[in-house]
Order: structure tokens, then sequence, then C-alpha cells
């Protein structure tokens, strides 16, 4: 089929999270491979169709959607934020959720499209906490999942959130496929973003010794952004269900000791420790 599998040509996009970091990589490079782009966020985005959104509040969720209107041929759920900030669980996986329940039910996720989200090395140990995790992440709606949270506040946390989301792919992919519809995420290895920056001495520093033996830098948004946009690319219409890490190579060299230096912190993100 050629390189047009990895076109947006005739597509429409939604970005969630699009304002800054790798949502706005993402929203930029499908953009140049041809997408229609719609960007939702909390503030206003320039350069492509903006809707304002909340995803804290599922009246304002449910507005965003009535406002984006048609199908969605790719869906790039991008938004996060750390610990520390009021209503981490909503922003982080419960709004995203709710977000996709209204697309199906709005028949604006056709056959074909897909769904990318983005999790983070915290939720690699969402095996080792399954039960947990699902007991969360099967709640039927976004006011039994915040009364489940309000119920367990111990797991209030931005590793549980991401747990929550890889869990979240890899069991959806079944009935998501049923559909048409396929899901992933990616697994950013640390990232140069504005969030990433506001957490520096823990997220930027990670994994410093390894990418200076291999001679790398952090990521950029862009090297993240170009991942997502193959995940939801027509070119990668068999994939789904998965978790790609992009970290140059440091989890599979912790886990595997081939980097012993990394291994008690890989292990321990693996819920292996």
């Amino acid at each position: 089929m050629g390189n047009e599998t990895f076109r947006y040509d005739d597509r429409r996009v939604l970005v969630v999270g699009g304002a800054t970091g790798m949502g706005a990589a993402a929203a930029e490079q499908v953009a140049s491979l041809g997408a229609e782009v719609v960007v939702m966020d909390h503030v206003p985005v320039g350069g492509f169709t903006s809707i304002i959104v909340d995803l804290r509040d599922r009246a304002a969720i449910d507005a965003a959607v009535d406002a984006c209107g048609g199908t969605v041929d790719a869906l790039f759920s991008c938004a996060g934020v750390a610990d520390g900030t009021e209503g981490i669980e909503r922003i982080n996986f419960l709004g995203h959720r709710h977000l996709i329940d209204r697309l199906f039910a709005g028949a604006m996720l056709p056959p074909g499209s897909s769904i990318t989200m983005i999790s983070s090395s915290a939720g690699l140990g969402w095996l080792a906490n399954i039960d947990t995790v699902r007991d969360y992440v099967d709640t039927t709606d976004f006011e039994s999942g915040v009364a489940w949270m309000e119920a367990n506040p111990r797991h209030n946390h931005y590793m549980f959130s991401k747990q929550a989301m890889c869990y979240y792919v890899a069991s959806r992919a079944h009935e998501f496929g049923k559909r048409g519809v396929r899901i992933n995420a990616i697994c950013p290895g640390p990232t140069d973003t504005p969030l990433a920056r506001s957490n520096e001495d823990l997220w930027l520093s990670f994994g410093a010794d390894f990418r200076d033996e291999i001679g790398v830098g952090p990521s950029t948004p862009a090297e993240q952004g170009d991942v997502m946009a193959f995940l939801g690319s027509r070119a990668a219409r068999y994939i789904s269900g998965q978790t790609i890490i992009v970290d140059a190579g440091l989890d599979g060299a912790g886990l595997t000791e081939a980097y012993p230096p990394a291994t008690p912190i890989v292990r321990f993100l693996h819920g292996m420790a």
C-alpha cells in the first residue's frame, strides 16, 4: 500500500491535551500528514479548531464532545498532570475514559478509527497490581469511578492512574476491536515537556546515566509525537492493546541487567521489587 498508510489525508483527528508537550507535537505531526485537527485543552490553542475542556468535570466533557461533533478517525488522549494536582484521577484517567465512552455512544468513532493514549513508566506495574486496577477501571461510569477513588484514597496518585491507563488499553482491545477500533498507548521515557520540567529533579534525571552512556539526551516531544502518529495511522492497522515503551532502550536494559544500574528502579516500576 506504500507510504500513504502513514498519512492522514481526509481523516479528522481529535487531540485531547494538545496545548503543549507531546500532545502539541502529535497535533502538529498529524496535521503535517494531512489531518484535519481538533484540539481540546483547558486553555485555547491556536492554529487548530480549539475546544475548551475540563477533564475533571463530566458536564464539561459532554459539552466538549458535543462541540466537536462529527466523526473522529483518530483520537489522541494526551492530557496528564503530576501528583499534587486536584482531580488527578479524573484528568489522568476517568475523564479520558468518559470522553471515549461518549464518542462511542455518539457513533463518533467509526470502524477503522484508532485511539492512542499517553501512559508512563510509572504504569508498567499494572499486571502486578491487576486485581485492584481492574476493580477501579471496570467501574461502570464517571461517577462510579470517582466514588471508587473517594473510597480508596490511598490509590489517588500518579502511578496508579497510569497503571489504570495501561490496564485499560490492554483490556479494551477486544471490545473495541469488535467495533473496528484500535487502542494503544505510548510509555515515554523522560521527555522534555513543561510538565517534566516542573518535576525536573525526578522526571528528567531518571535514566540520565544510561542516556549519557549511549549518547542521547531526554526525548523531545516530537520524538514521542512521531510514535503516536504512527500508532494512530493505518500503517499500524494490526497493532492494538499495546503500550509501546519509547525510552531509547532503558527499560529493556534494566529488566535484563544489560545495564545493571537501571535494574532496581526498572524492576520496581514493573512491580517486581
